[in-house]
């Protein structure tokens, strides 16, 4: 689920991320699942992890930008 996936996949995985929130890796996991399901957000990452993702990404030298959080229209182009 966009956008959390791709902001993984780019800051090398789920445990890279988790390790560097200092969360458990289900938490991580768990923006990737569909809003209602085992505590899915939807492909929504809790804003309060943003400014650490983006300095993590800084540090690495990883392309992202407060933009790339920003929730995916779906089809119909709401808000997915």
């Amino acid at each position: 689920m966009e956008p959390a996936a791709s902001i993984i996949a780019k800051l090398g995985g789920v445990t890279v991320v988790a390790r560097a929130l200092n969360v458990n890796i289900a938490r991580v996991t768990a923006w990737r699942r569909p809003r209602g399901r085992s505590s899915g957000t939807g492909g929504a990452i809790p804003h309060w992890h943003v400014a650490r993702l983006l300095e993590f990404a800084r540090e690495r030298g990883v392309p992202l930008s407060p933009l790339d959080f920003a929730p995916v229209p779906d089809q119909q182009g709401s808000a997915a």
